[in-house]
């Protein structure tokens, strides 16, 4: 199995103190965060792409270069990038860029996104938001892939022997298809034998493991052999302490903060307590065994490959949140990577 952790880059108080950091101390705490995630030993570390708040993620390319220039081996994940709003070529020209930066380090996670702020600034509604992310993604893939495009569409003007620069190191980039419970997700990534990325947050995993089972038989619809199916899933948070006693007691109050702030909002919890949220979602707390022993069941209904953990200490202290890493590498990793068989990720590329 294979660890990422990934940052929504969320600008709130911190749930615990109410100590609101600098937008730049928080920018800097993503790129410390990926820097020790190296350090650990973790696969990949990711950052997402919102337009609204409490985020403040909308430069993931910009974000993901810096920390290029402070890590070496680590591979560099997009969570999600948002090609329902972008044009094509210029995010093919940003992450072309960022990928030789990067020694051929960078995967894309590609998503339609979400919330209200994306129709008021890109004029993107629900009504064409899938058909937006199709269409950019079938344009994206080839001007990855082609070193002169002609191509006409709905949403941006046509190409004539479009070409683009740079031309990439990788040859092409990974993408995955990250989805909740949309099957127009993984139907895209089934048709072009692409992995996908599940978000398996929100709800107990029954819907998630849905969803996968619908992309491996579109997958193998589409021609693909069934053992080249490749997936990923998030996990709801994450604390690991030495006894499940303490992770509890430690984890409550961040939890309970969690479910006062959707409750202001209008937003009854699908877990309302901290031992449901343990027991039905994909929340991973409580000491290393417990852990592992939640992973592989979640594992047994999606066949997952790679998960992700926060990379934010998310009301954790920097002490806390660093130790619980560092658990999770030393007792809960090694145990995965021995029960669960993976694929090695993409080394990094060579230029010519």
């Amino acid at each position: 199995m294979k660890f990422l952790l990934i940052t929504l880059i969320t600008h709130l108080p911190d749930p615990v103190t109410g100590r609101l950091r600098s937008t730049t101390a928080r920018f800097r705490d993503v790129v410390e965060g990926a820097v020790l995630a190296e350090e650990l030993g973790f696969d990949g570390f990711g950052v997402g792409e919102r337009h609204e708040r409490p985020f403040i993620s909308s430069a993931p390319p910009v974000v993901l270069s810096h920390i290029a220039a402070r890590t070496s081996t680590i591979r560099l994940f997009t969570a999600v990038t948002t090609l329902s709003l972008l044009d094509p070529v210029r995010a093919y020209e940003d992450y072309a860029t960022l990928d030789h930066l990067s020694g051929g380090r960078l995967e894309l996670i590609i998503g339609k996104g979400n919330g209200a702020a994306q129709a008021q600034l890109f004029h993107v509604t629900a009504a064409d938001q899938w058909d937006r992310n199709r269409e950019g993604y079938e344009l994206f893939r080839r001007l990855w892939r082609e070193g002169k495009v002609t191509w006409s569409g709905r949403y941006r003007p046509s190409l004539t022997d479009a070409q683009t620069w740079p031309r990439p190191l990788q040859q092409p980039v990974r993408v995955w298809h990250g989805s909740a419970t949309s099957r127009e997700s993984v139907e895209l990534a089934a048709r072009y034998g692409d992995p996908i990325f599940s978000a398996n947050v929100t709800n107990p995993v029954e819907p998630y493991a849905d969803l996968v089972t619908h992309y491996r038989e579109r997958w193998v619809h589409h021609g693909h052999d069934p053992a080249d199916a490749l997936v990923g899933a998030g996990t709801a948070g994450f604390y690991a302490a030495r006894t499940s006693q303490e992770a509890l007691a430690t984890y409550r109050p961040i939890f309970e903060a969690r479910v006062a702030a959707f409750r202001r909002l209008g937003v009854e919890p699908v877990f309302p307590t901290l031992e449901d949220a343990v027991k039905r979602s994909s929340l991973l707390v409580g000491s290393p065994q417990q852990i592992v022993d939640k992973v592989l069941r979640y594992h047994d209904r999606l066949g997952h490959e790679v998960i992700h953990l926060s990379a934010d200490a998310d009301g954790l202290t920097d002490k806390q949140h660093r130790e619980s890493l560092e658990l999770f590498q030393a007792e809960v990793a090694p145990a995965l990577r021995r029960q669960v068989p993976s694929r090695p990720f993409p080394a990094p590329a060579v230029a010519a």
